[in-house]
């Protein structure tokens, strides 16, 4: 029965096998560089931010004995009593994370058509004019280069604690982010019905209308529901320096060490959180399976 290995000659062979031991070698060495290359930035950065390795050894068991202090009392013959008690604001915090909800949902909806407004005009094969789409880009960077927490911080200055500085803030920055994003997914489509539109003599307007929109939608829903999901937990945080929702409470209850009302609040956000997750990556996964099926 005839043999399906082919035998190279010894020569031959020694030769490719001393190539694959200098490939070998060359990439445990680029290896080893990258990683000393590594360290030493990791070192440089540390140095530049006065980070003290010998205060976080000491200092690291107040992480879990915080965690210890912010876990409730619960005892199996007073379970109810109990719970009743650790969650003794629950309707106010309920209507809080409501808040919080809705500081994201319109914060996420404003953004997303500025975003959408803007996406055709920052985009390679549908901008105007090169200035125009330059111009449109720098916007864009700028808002969302800015945190989030930095715009609320200026809008509570200009138009005192609430809602409207969250809004405000999520606005710009969704836009910044969702204005990038959708402006790759309008550079990728095929623009076969771009050139058939316009060849009917189709105004820009409506070249974007009919011919891109169509192939952008389900990309652009999907990707606002990720950012609604970013938002919701963008929307606790700024809560932190007076934007309205539930962040504003947690802060002021960390700050009076009040541990169990801490406690509570954290796991109604990640609950609201991880329902959130659950049910917009259940729609963004039908949206992309409608679209494979096209």
């Amino acid at each position: 029965m005839s043999s399906a290995i082919q035998h190279l000659p010894s020569e031959q062979a020694q030769a490719l096998a001393v190539a694959y031991r200098d490939a070998v070698s060359a990439k445990r060495r680029n290896t080893r560089l990258g990683f000393f290359i590594l360290i030493l930035l990791i070192a440089i950065a540390s140095f530049g931010a006065e980070v003290n390795p010998t205060k976080f050894i000491q200092n690291i068991w107040r992480f879990p004995n915080y965690l210890y202090e912010i876990t409730p009392k619960l005892g199996w013959s007073t379970l109810l009593a109990d719970l009743d008690e650790w969650y003794w604001g629950r309707w106010k915090w309920l209507r809080l994370m409501g808040e919080t909800l809705i500081i994201a949902y319109i914060g996420t909806i404003t953004g997303a058509v500025i975003a959408f407004c803007l996406s055709f005009l920052a985009s390679k094969n549908l901008a105007v004019s090169s200035w125009s789409r330059s111009l449109v880009r720098r916007f864009l960077e700028f808002c969302r280069t800015v945190p989030e927490i930095v715009f609320a911080l200026i809008f509570v200055a200009s138009f005192g604690l609430g809602p409207l500085p969250g809004v405000l803030a999520l606005t710009i920055h969704t836009a910044g982010a969702l204005g990038k994003l959708f402006s790759e997914v309008v550079e990728n489509i095929d623009m076969k019905p771009i050139d058939g539109v316009k060849s009917s003599g189709a105004s820009w307007i409506e070249q974007v209308r009919y011919a891109a929109v169509p192939q952008v939608l389900s990309n652009f829903v999907s990707y606002s529901l990720l950012r609604f999901e970013i938002n919701v937990r963008s929307a606790a945080v700024m809560g932190f320096v007076g934007a309205g929702g539930i962040g504003q409470t947690l802060i002021e209850y960390i700050r009076k060490f009040y541990y169990s009302d801490v406690s509570a609040v954290l796991l109604i956000i990640i609950a609201t959180v991880m329902l959130i997750d659950f049910g917009t990556e259940k729609v963004r996964h039908r949206l992309v399976d409608t679209e494979a099926t096209r």
